[in-house]
Formats: structure tokens, C-alpha cells, sequence
């Protein structure tokens, strides 16, 4: 079994160490500061070198990182696995550039017990997006799933799987395929009743249909690696169960699907270990799959007439006509040496092997010729290529340009184009891309080929953004319209108008999206204001309007004023967080008068009385002490306030700013008699600062 390099096992113990800490200590405690710049310091090293990103997946038990399963008997990374699970956290990623503070307040929230939390950070992935940008988390909703699970006795049942691990294998496979950010909603079955969810087809479909993303293959590659250690040794019912299900798994998914699967799969010695590994237990037309896919990942050729021999025995038992249940051992054995010999490459030429390729796909070619009532005598790309030579454009070549766009292969004329000789000499073919309008058609395809349409735009440059930008109307998927955003990224403020044109007719998340794309430009659309989205419906929209009106002058007092009235939290953040630079006088009045009524959270509030304060006011001195000092009943004399946030962020405004005042005096005795530690902590760092000494509790 393939083991974990032994940077990344320091760094997932470093890690999970670090949260453990951050449950036990406070925030302040400099045990976090070292703990923090650790973790921090490992993942730097990590980052040598090409890697951008590191991404983990997360199990109920256990994490996959690099292709690699941790043990789900350690102790550590099993604490670290039950963690991020319980914050509903399927998988999470790290990106290259990732500073120290951002890593904190992710490790700080990630230890909040997500009972206490407003909401689990798997949950929240929205918000926790804007703080921390080099830090993300990927939802793993299972719900439904889990119903299944806890309430399936029957269905096991009479599928013959009990509740050991080949099924505990099964479901947390399915679990991870069916993570909510599938390109396909009807994936997820409608009902608790309707076992879909865990038939093989639908697994298939969800990681086929994912939008490939390599924290969601990582923890698909996991689960594999575990089922093929599992197939090698289970037996009973159960095993017979998931047996079943992997080939039929195997069987549905694409071949470029397990191809890339494979690929993550680790080094050769471990991608040959599960080929064996899950042999002893599935059909052999799932066999044929893997090796076919697993040949692609090496980058080997195996024949097809041999696989085609294979499958043709497999079907032909000597002995009974039922089908097999298991690869029979024969078969298995031939493909235990076909994958121990695997040295040698393609002994033939890569320009033969395209050629056998070319004419062994060329099949019905000339059907298609002759029904446009042309009839062609070589494949289309080769008189195209030879059109393109001798600079020679006529109908035959319009015909064979046809023929490949109605085949779905226009990555073959743009081939063509990108490596024609001379500069104009396919200039023809690639006006015919443009008016056969190939480009738009690649959009509108449920599955969007990026690397495709990303060849498009270098070509096209800015003038691609409106049919770019049109296309992400339609597209559901959010991490699909921010690959077709990031496309226009290179031609920066040219796309500006193109936005701004339709941020009015798209949907609110799409609208969101837009603001936010057109506050990164360095200069706004002429003529473009964000000040009639202050008073949209969905909140975001209004927080992404707040951050473009702040940016000009003119209209930065309206924008703090109708974030700070505003009855999202969201939104009333980013007003605070301008305020804390510059405040109106209107807008002092306004929090005062909000956090008097109760109607912020505490984090809000805290931000708030920091902000009047900067106002060195008699009335404001007064407003802050009503937050540090009430009155005993009896007898009647003054007393503190318990500590809460807003009762320690007025203390510290007293103290730092007010503490000349004769009527801070009282304040300041209190607080230095005081024997909660927060409250005498906020006088020792003011004392500090000028040298004073803080009483002792005796005197």
C-alpha cells in the first residue's frame, strides 16, 4: 500500500496538532502564535517548487492527499478527519501564496466546535471564500445519504450487503461523488425512499458530470485505492455486494474518466498493486476497463486484438452457460503479466500510430461525403491540410470542414490553423470557424470543453467577452462560470463594458459575480454606477454594490450609510469596515443607534463602539461607559459590567482614549480591582504603554 511522503505526514500532523491547541487555549495564548507559524512554515516548504495548490480530502476517518489514504488508526490525522467532518468539509485546499494571518483565522474557525458556530464552515463556503482566498472548502452534503445508511437494513438486505466496511467502502464512495456542486442536480434522488443514490449508474454519472476539480478526484481516488485492498481479501454476502458494484461502477463510468482517475492514483508500483488488487473480485469486462484506462495513464499501448481475444474468452466459459460473477483466474493471471512486463513504450512511430489511428477512424467518412453530393477519397483533415498547403479553398474543402463539425471534431480545424505554415494561409478555414459560429455552439454544450474554447479566445482576444459573458447566463454552475470568467482575465480593463452591459438582465448570483469581476478592474465602465443595487433584494448584490461605491469619492458617504441601515450582517460589515477609515457624522449616529437596540451580532457591535469612539467626545465618553459600569441595587454604588465583547472593547476605548477624564477615574478603579483577567489584561496593556503600574487585587 502506498504510503504518504513524509513532508506531507508532517504537515497533516502539524495541522491537525494546531487545531488541537486552538480548542484548548485562548486566542491570545502565544502557544497559538508558534503553533500558527508551524503549520505555516511547513506549508511553505510544500509550495517549493511547480506545486500551486495542495488539496485534501476528508473521510469520515481518515484524509486523501496526493492520491494517498492516511490510516484510519492514527490517532491524530483520525482527530484531524472527525474534525473537518464534523464542519461538513469534504475536502478543503490550499493555494500558492497563502500568508501566515489568513492561515490563522482559518485554523481558528475550523476549531470552533460547529455546534457553537453559527454555521459549519462546509456550510458557509460562501463567506469563508472572501476571507480567506487561498484557502478553500468544499461542501460534502449527505443528508440524504446518510438516511440511507442509518435506515437501509432492508435494502442491504436484498442486496446482500451488510453493515462492515465493504459497505461502509460503498457509501462513503457515493458520499463523495455526490458532493452538491455537481454539474447535473438531478443526480441527488428526490426522496428518502429511492435507493438511486447508491446504484452504481448514478455514482458513475456524478464523477463523470463533475466538473473536474482535483480536491474532488483526490478524495474518488481514496475511496478506489481502499476498495481494491478491500476486493483483494473480502468474502461473504457483503463483499459479493460491492464486488457487483465496482464493475458495474467501472463499466458505466467514461474512459477518460478512469483515465484521470488513474493518473492520480500515485506511482506506477502503487497504479499496478490496486490493477491487481481489484481483479480478484470484479468481471472481467471491468478488468478489460481498467487496463485499457490504466495503458492511457502510463502512456503504453496494449493491442486491441488482445483485449478483444480477452473479452471474447471471458464470455466463453468452458463449462455451463451462466455468466461469471468473478474474473476468472486464468484471465486474471494474463493480466498480471501484461501489467508486471509493462516496460517498454510504443515500439511503433508516433507518426505511424496516428496514421493506424486516422484510417481506423475514418469510418463513415465517405457516407457523410456523399450525402453533401461531394465524394471524397481521403480523410477530411488530410485534404484540409492539403487545401492549407497549396493555398487552395474550394468546395470539396467546405464539405470535408462540414463533415468535421458535424462529427464533433472542430479541435481538429483550429488544430489545423494554430499549424498552418504561413501566416494567411488558413485564414480561410478559420473563417469558416467564426461563421459556422463553432465557438458559440462549444458553449451551449452541457459539458463545456475549457481547454477548447480557452484555444478560442487567445484567438478571438476581447472581442470573445460578450459571447463569453452571454454564455454564463445560462450555465448553472458556479465554478464553471468562474473558469469562463477567469478566461477574460488576461485582457483586464477591455472587457469592463461587456460586463457592466449585462449585469442588469442576469440572475442574481450571476450578478453578484459581475459586480465583483468589475470591482478587480483597475477602472471602472465609463458611465457605469453600482448605486441602484443598494437596494436589491439578495444581499450579496448589495454588499458587491457597497465595495464599487466606495471606490469613488463622490458616492463613498452614500455607500457607508446604506450598508451600516442595511439588515444583512454581510453588508453591514463591509459598511463598518470603511468606517473604521473615515465615518460620517450621520453614520456615528446610525451605529450608535443599532447597537443600542441589539439588532447587530457581537463581532458588530465590538466594530461599532470602536468607531463612535474615534468621535473624543463628552457624549461619546458617557455612551461608552454605560457599557463598562452599571449600578448594585444595594447597596447603591457603582459596579463593572459583565465582560463581554462590546463591555471590553468600550473598557479599552476608555482607557486609551479617555483616561485624563476625572470621570474615567471611577471606571479605571473598578477595573483595576477587577478579578476577571480579560478586564485587568485591557489596563496592563494600557499601563504598558505609559509605564504606570496596575494595583495588585490586595491593595
Amino acid at each position: 500500500m502506498a504510503t504518504l511522503s513524509r513532508d506531507l505526514a508532517d504537515f497533516l500532523v502539524e495541522l491537525s496538532i494546531t487545531l488541537n491547541k486552538h480548542a484548548i487555549y485562548p486566542s491570545s495564548h502565544p502557544l497559538l502564535d508558534m503553533a500558527v507559524d508551524g503549520v505555516s512554515n511547513r506549508l511553505g516548504m510544500l509550495f517549493v517548487g511547480d506545486r500551486e495548490s495542495l488539496s485534501i480530502g476528508v473521510a469520515r476517518r481518515q484524509l486523501i492527499i496526493e492520491g494517498v489514504a492516511t490510516d484510519p488508526l492514527n490517532a491524530v490525522l483520525k482527530e484531524l478527519a472527525h474534525r473537518l467532518h464534523e464542519h461538513r468539509v469534504g475536502a478543503m485546499k490550499f493555494v500558492r501564496g497563502i500568508g501566515r494571518d489568513e492561515l490563522g483565522q482559518a485554523l481558528a474557525a475550523l476549531a470552533v466546535d460547529p455546534v457553537r458556530s453559527a454555521k459549519p464552515i462546509g456550510l458557509d463556503t460562501d463567506r469563508v471564500g472572501d476571507l480567506w482566498p487561498h484557502v478553500r472548502f468544499f461542501p460534502l452534503t449527505y443528508d440524504r445519504l446518510q438516511l440511507i445508511e442509518d435506515d437501509g437494513t432492508e435494502r442491504a438486505a436484498r442486496d446482500q450487503m451488510n453493515s462492515g466496511r465493504a459497505t461502509q467502502l460503498w457509501i462513503g464512495l457515493a458520499r463523495a461523488a455526490l458532493v452538491s456542486d455537481t454539474s447535473t442536480s438531478s443526480i441527488t434522488p428526490q426522496n428518502d425512499d429511492d435507493d438511486t443514490a447508491l446504484e452504481p449508474a448514478t455514482v458513475a454519472r456524478a464523477i463523470d458530470e463533475h466538473q473536474r476539480e482535483e480536491a474532488y478526484d483526490q478524495v474518488i481516488v481514496g475511496y478506489l485505492l481502499q476498495i481494491g485492498e478491500e476486493l483483494k481479501t473480502a468474502e461473504g454476502a457483503e463483499a459479493a455486494g460491492l464486488q457487483r458494484r465496482v464493475s458495474r461502477l467501472v463499466g458505466s463510468l467514461k474512459q477518460s474518466t478512469l483515465e484521470t482517475l488513474l493518473e492520480m492514483g500515485g506511482d506506477k508500483a502503487q497504479r499496478r498493486k490496486f490493477l491487481l488488487d481489484a481483479s480478484q473480485g470484479i468481471t472481467v469486462e471491468a478488468v478489460i476497463d481498467l487496463v485499457k484506462a490504466a495503458s492511457a495513464a502510463e502512456g503504453q499501448t496494449v493491442s486491441h486484438s488482445m483485449l478483444r481475444m480477452l473479452s471474447k474468452l471471458a464470455h466463453h466459459p468452458s463449462s455451463g452457460s451462466a455468466p461469471r460473477g468473478k474474473t476468472d483466474p486464468t484471465i486474471r493471471d494474463v493480466m498480471r503479466r501484461l501489467v508486471d512486463d509493462w516496460s517498454l513504450d510504443d515500439p511503433n512511430p508516433e507518426a505511424y500510430r496516428q496514421a493506424l489511428e486516422n484510417i481506423s477512424g475514418t469510418r463513415g467518412m465517405a457516407e457523410s461525403a456523399a450525402t453533401n453530393g461531394i465524394a471524397t477519397e481521403c480523410e477530411p483533415e488530410r485534404m484540409i491540410q492539403i487545401a492549407i498547403e497549396i493555398g487552395a479553398i474550394g468546395p470539396q474543402i467546405h464539405s470535408a470542414m462540414a463533415s468535421l463539425c458535424m462529427a464533433g471534431r472542430a479541435e481538429v480545424l483550429l488544430d489545423l490553423v494554430e499549424q498552418a505554415p504561413k501566416g494567411g494561409a488558413a485564414t480561410p478555414v478559420w473563417d469558416f470557424l467564426v461563421e459556422e459560429g463553432v465557438f458559440e455552439s462549444l458553449l451551449k454544450r452541457p459539458r463545456i470543453d475549457m481547454p477548447l474554447v480557452s484555444r478560442f479566445v487567445r484567438r478571438l482576444g476581447a472581442s470573445a467577452a460578450p459571447t463569453l459573458l452571454s454564455a454564463t447566463l445560462a450555465v448553472d454552475d458556479a465554478k464553471v462560470r468562474a473558469q469562463l470568467y477567469e478566461l477574460l482575465q488576461p485582457f483586464g480593463d477591455e472587457v469592463g463594458p461587456a460586463i457592466a452591459e449585462r449585469i442588469s438582465d442576469a440572475p442574481p448570483a450571476v450578478q453578484r459575480e459581475l459586480l465583483g469581476w468589475l470591482g478587480r478592474l483597475n477602472t471602472l465602465p465609463p458611465g457605469f454606477s453600482a448605486q441602484s443595487y443598494l437596494g436589491h433584494s439578495e444581499p450579496l448584490v448589495r454588499r458587491e454594490a457597497v465595495r464599487l461605491l466606495l471606490r469613488e469619492e463622490s458616492a463613498r458617504e452614500t455607500a457607508i450609510m446604506s450598508a451600516l441601515a442595511d439588515a444583512d450582517d454581510r453588508v453591514v460589515f463591509a459598511g463598518l469596515t470603511a468606517a473604521q477609515e473615515k465615518c460620517p457624522r450621520a453614520g456615528i449616529e446610525l451605529i450608535k443607534e443599532r447597537v443600542n437596540r441589539g439588532e447587530l451580532d457581537s463581532q458588530l457591535r465590538t466594530m461599532g463602539i470602536r468607531i463612535v469612539a474615534q468621535q473624543r467626545t463628552s457624549e461619546t465618553f458617557e455612551w461608552l461607559v454605560g457599557f463598562v459600569v452599571t449600578e448594585a441595587h444595594w447597596p447603591r454604588r457603582p459596579k463593572l459590567r459583565p465582560s463581554t465583547p462590546e463591555m471590553l472593547a468600550a473598557l479599552g476605548m476608555v482607557v486609551s482614549g479617555w483616561r485624563s477624564y476625572p470621570a474615567a477615574a471611577t471606571v479605571l478603579r473598578l477595573a483595576e480591582r477587577s478579578k476577571v483577567a480579560e478586564v485587568r489584561a485591557k489596563l496592563a496593556h494600557a499601563h504598558a504603554a505609559t509605564g504606570e503600574r496596575t494595583l495588585s487585587n490586595n491593595e
